[in-house]
């Protein structure tokens, strides 16, 4: 799980907080402040303080989220996130961002089938946000390879059971109609897959430096301009 989150947090791109009229609370200005100065528990405290002042505020809920986030607090976070939608009082590029950090704090609690759904959504709002498609593609890989794993799991607790001789007979007489039925079919050669295999490890590794290669300040988080 640790590793997981590790990999995850040099990929994710989190959307930055949302911005406001300084006059209008000056704990939101504050927390907004001490979020980029990555003191993100000072900035929960400011933003719990500005709902205080007005406890439908989409902004001080919104970037209260993402200071949870940053305290990897995702169950938290994704409660905060939740609240913003859907809400008339923003504007569709910023509730897009929120169903962007909400599929973040989805992704983080490996709700991962939740996450593509918060991605997919945000981006039926804001079709060119090359960000979302990019953590929705994260996403998507990371559910292949947990589907292949829990499959192959199955096999192998099928296979450590123990089976009846009737069972034994009905699984050779499977096989050997499975060995019919495959003969007609010419099967890729064995070293035709292996380079198909190399081929892709290969992309998966270039994908993985690519991202670690990332500046410092940008692997957990790569702001946009709102």
């Amino acid at each position: 799980m640790s590793d997981l989150k590790t990999i995850l947090l040099f990929v994710i791109l989190l959307c930055p907080p949302m911005m406001m009229a300084q006059e209008e609370f000056s704990d939101i200005s504050k927390g907004n402040k001490q979020y980029k100065s990555e003191k993100y528990t000072e900035a929960e405290i400011s933003y719990r303080k500005g709902l205080q002042k007005n406890s439908k505020s989409p902004e001080a809920t919104y970037n209260l989220g993402n200071s949870l986030f940053k305290q990897e607090k995702y169950p938290e976070a994704l409660e905060q996130y939740q609240k913003v939608l859907p809400n008339e009082q923003i504007s569709k590029k910023k509730l897009a961002s929120a169903l962007h950090n909400t599929g973040n704090a989805l992704l983080m609690q490996q709700k991962i089938p939740e996450s593509i759904e918060a991605f997919k959504k945000a981006l039926k709002i804001n079709p060119g946000d090359d960000e979302t498609r990019y953590n929705l593609a994260l996403a998507q890989h990371l559910l292949r390879n947990q589907d292949n794993q829990n499959q192959q799991d199955q096999q192998n607790q099928q296979q450590e059971q123990p089976q009846s001789e009737e069972q034994e007979k009905k699984q050779e007489k499977d096989d050997a109609q499975q060995q019919q039925e495959d003969q007609p079919t010419e099967a890729i050669p064995k070293e035709k897959a292996e380079q198909l295999l190399e081929a892709l490890m290969q992309d998966e590794d270039e994908t993985m430096e690519k991202a670690k290669k990332l500046p410092q300040g940008s692997k957990r988080s790569v702001e946009k301009n709102w």
